[in-house]
């Protein structure tokens, strides 16, 4: 048992997150391939871009369809480029990632040039594994 700021980890607590970590693979798995059926159901009933709903014993099933639409980068810039519309058109610099570490290893660019501009970013994750065979 390990105390700290009046906090408690036991091992019983280990092995609960390790076993309910387990069954949430488990669990997401065959729930995936449950949602693969109703959609080759449903695919098959109504075609594969409807909503559709079907009720078994008191139980409503529904699929619904959520419509995104975005434009084609590539061919809406040329577009409008080609209708002298650019002003309809973001111009975006950013820092091109590979470049600069490339720069770096080959030396055309130092480190120091660079201070400030780096901003690190953390996200804390749990994990618990078992040291032994269960």
């Amino acid at each position: 048992m390990v105390k700290q700021n009046d906090s408690f980890i036991t091992d019983a607590m280990l092995v609960k997150y390790y076993e309910l970590s387990k069954k949430k693979k488990e669990i997401e798995l065959e729930m995936n391939d449950l949602k693969d059926t109703f959609h080759d159901y449903f695919n098959k009933l109504v075609g594969p871009n409807n909503k559709a709903e079907v009720t078994i014993n008191g139980y409503k099933l529904q699929r619904q369809m959520r419509k995104i639409e975005k434009y084609n980068e590539e061919v809406t810039v040329k577009r409008l480029e080609e209708l002298q519309m650019t002003d309809l058109v973001q111009v975006v610099k950013k820092p091109d990632d590979a470049k600069i570490k490339s720069a770096l290893q080959l030396g055309l660019l130092d480190e120091k040039n660079l201070e400030g501009c780096i901003v690190t970013s953390y996200s804390p994750a749990i994990s618990v594994k078992t040291l032994t065979p269960r």
